[in-house]
């Protein structure tokens, strides 16, 4: 299973929210690069870098701390936020980026997002499936849609990784929805599922890991001490 911790970045800065909550913001730290540091020196490998700032805004706004990651650590990045247009899809990958995660033109234009997967590989793009009540929520969790999680994902049969948020969980530090997870497991088994939302310690990861997840994102539970480095590490 994959560990992939995360950075989300607000004005530059390393933040958490609490359920997409913008005005329930943490600042963790000043400095992104520092924090993707400790990572690599930790052993990992992976980095969930997300742009809240250009989630809120539709085009990605903090490339310049993507930039700053990739020139300076090993660390394979994955990015999102804000990607809608194919201009903006390649200066993400120009900055270093090695995969993005689109959410929010997925939902609103299929084709577009099918076009790109053609263009680019199911390798390169991720399909970003953020849940709240069971229905997907876009622009930075910001707006709720019709669309029903499972048939949403179904509609895209060519994608290869899809990230999947429990807003209700996400930063809470309250367990992860294993419920969705294994819900998605069951009906869309050839989907390679990257948990996110709510870890808050090992066991967590173990019970993730036994159910087979691809790969798992760790925010919070970092920041706040609840997991560190090294049982990430030694996991």
């Amino acid at each position: 299973m994959k560990i992939i911790p995360a950075i989300d970045i607000i004005d530059g800065k390393c933040v958490r929210l609490s359920m997409g909550n913008y005005a329930q913001k943490k600042v963790y730290n000043e400095n992104p690069l520092e924090v993707a540091k400790q990572f690599e020196n930790a052993g990992l490998k992976y980095l969930h870098l997300v742009d809240l700032d250009g989630a809120k805004a539709g085009k990605p706004i903090n490339l310049s701390v993507l930039e700053s990651i990739a020139k300076s650590t090993s660390l394979s990045i994955d990015f999102g936020g804000g990607v809608k247009i194919e201009e903006d899809l390649k200066a993400v990958f120009n900055a270093g980026a090695s995969q993005i995660n689109i959410g929010s033109l997925a939902a609103k234009e299929p084709e577009k997002f099918l076009a790109w997967i053609d263009a680019y590989g199911n390798e390169k793009i991720i399909l970003s499936a953020d849940v709240k009540n069971n229905f997907v929520a876009i622009n930075g969790w910001q707006e709720e849609t019709s669309l029903e999680i499972i048939s949403f994902i179904e509609k895209f049969n060519k994608i290869k990784y899809v990230v999947c948020t429990d807003i209700s969980k996400d930063g809470m530090l309250s367990g992860p929805g294993f419920e969705l997870y294994d819900e998605i497991s069951s009906k869309l088994p050839n989907i390679n599922l990257i948990a996110s939302g709510g870890i808050s310690s090992l066991e967590d990861l173990k019970i993730l890991k036994e159910k087979n997840t691809y790969g798992v994102i760790v925010g919070k539970a970092i920041y706040e001490n609840r997991i560190s480095l090294q049982e990430l590490q030694n996991f």
